[in-house]
């Protein structure tokens, strides 16, 4: 820690909005769901290491405290460092899992690894239809937020019949299908513009 501050993070951002009331009447008095908020302090990790900080996130929600801490020697405030920089990289790391977890890209048994290189391309291929169709469906729809599991079992694997003529291939889906909006919509995104 920082020699002008003895005080962790956590210590300087809790004390703003905890102890107001008596514990008694703050169970009872209603409170917001979620309160968050940042605080940064700056630490020697080591004699070589040099001059690194230490942010932390402190979120207060119903269920509890949760606090989360990243050592960097990145410069910023620590609101941006958490939220735009680690936060992003956990992104990045969700879009890998799900690469590997629903689309069973990790599937590499073939000798050949031309074969292997094949298949790979193909499991990103339908990754990025799957990302392309989650990103057409309306914000505020739970299709926006679906996994890919539920996006490939409810919109693409659908019994329906389909018709190619010379300008346009027709999908008949069935009456009963309870998706037939989202596909159309979804459908009607894709489709060229044109007459």
């Amino acid at each position: 820690m920082s020699a002008t501050s003895s005080a962790s993070p956590a210590t300087r951002c809790w004390p703003r909005w905890s102890s107001r009331r008596p514990r008694r009447c703050r169970r009872a008095a209603p409170r917001p769901a979620t309160r968050r908020c940042a605080a940064g302090a700056s630490c020697a990790t080591g004699p070589r290491a040099g001059k690194r900080r230490v942010v932390a996130r402190i979120e207060e929600t119903p269920l509890g405290l949760d606090i989360r801490y990243v050592i960097t020697s990145l410069p910023g405030t620590a609101k941006h460092l958490y939220e735009n920089v680690y936060c992003a990289r956990g992104q990045a790391e969700n879009f890998i899992k799900l690469h590997k977890a629903q689309l069973a890209s990790d599937r590499t048994s073939c000798r050949d690894p031309r074969a292997n290189q094949v298949r790979l391309i193909l499991h990103t291929g339908a990754y990025w239809l799957l990302h392309a169709m989650r990103a057409a469906a309306p914000r505020r729809s739970p299709w926006a937020g679906a996994e890919f599991k539920t996006l490939r079992l409810r919109l693409i694997k659908v019994a329906a019949r389909v018709v190619e003529g010379a300008a346009r291939i027709r999908v008949w889906l069935p009456t009963a299908c309870p998706d037939a909006a989202m596909f159309k919509r979804i459908a009607r995104h894709f489709a060229p513009a044109g007459p």
